[in-house]
């Protein structure tokens, strides 16, 4: 060992004569053997580092969002919810340097336990809390889950005058009569669909209240063919063929978007 140098110093000079005794592909090999985990740690660490960058520049809350629950696969609605998005914002006159419109037709709820499912409903459930859902867009059973737990806002109370007589022909009632007391059990099961009742004919009910807007017919959204296996199944929930509605949460602080929407889809026109 030369004086004055260290084990290290002495080991860093034989590696630095065997690198200028090797051909190029020797040298990559060579740092491949003993440099690859610290290379990959590195390459790892810039991407993730990069990514949230990206993320933090360019995230932006969201101007409208509307979540389209159990909407089916369609090929004629391929890149429909894009489209929407974008239209709708230009609309709506929401600004895209501060906002993002998402028309979200990927979450799908059912009684299974699967996480998937259970990721939805843990998604909805933090989005709702939040206020972040201006729309939700459902099937009758379950759009009437969510009405049983009161989620949806009255239309009485987010409508003008002129806006109840121009939809009260798509209205959805849900029967206040038949949610839980107050010694409900929130464990227990509740099989809804043992019930008969008609959600567009509030005559039958006890309590009834529009909480909702049938997007069945008449709009853009039924032509779309999103939800069809309603009707190629003819699928049927509390005795009546089941239709698609749309409510506005209690948590959304501008229930006139949703409204807009629906002018948007061309409900009625």
């Amino acid at each position: 060992m030369a004086v004055g140098n260290s084990v290290g110093d002495e080991i860093r000079e034989e590696r630095r004569k065997a690198m200028g005794r090797m051909s190029g592909k020797e040298k990559f090999a060579y740092f491949w053997d003993y440099y690859k985990i610290h290379a990959l740690v590195t390459v790892v660490v810039i991407i993730a580092a990069s990514s949230l960058i990206y993320n933090y520049v360019t995230y932006k809350d969201y101007g409208f969002y509307a979540a389209l629950l159990n909407a089916g696969v369609s090929d004629e609605g391929e890149g429909l919810p894009e489209k929407w998005a974008s239209e709708f914002q230009e609309y709506a006159g929401i600004d895209p340097a501060e906002y993002e419109v998402y028309i979200d037709t990927s979450m799908s709820l059912s009684d299974d336990v699967s996480q998937y499912t259970m990721a939805n409903q843990q998604k909805m459930a933090a989005m709702m809390q939040t206020g972040s859902i201006h729309a939700i867009v459902a099937e009758t059973e379950t759009f009437e889950r969510y009405a049983q737990t009161e989620y949806f806002c009255p239309l009485e109370e987010i409508l003008t005058p002129e806006e109840m007589e121009k939809y009260r022909p798509y209205f959805y009632y849900t029967d206040t009569a038949t949610f839980p007391d107050d010694d409900y059990d929130p464990t227990e099961v509740r099989d809804l669909s043992v019930l008969t009742i008609d959600h567009t004919d509030p005559s039958t009910m006890e309590a009834p209240v529009a909480v909702g807007i049938l997007l069945t017919k008449d709009n853009a959204l039924a032509d779309s063919r999103l939800y069809a296996y309603l009707a190629d199944s003819k699928y049927d929930y509390q005795g009546h063929s089941a239709e698609v509605i749309l409510g506005v949460p209690v948590s959304n602080s501008q229930p006139e978007l949703a409204v807009k929407f629906l002018e948007y889809l061309q409900l009625g026109e």
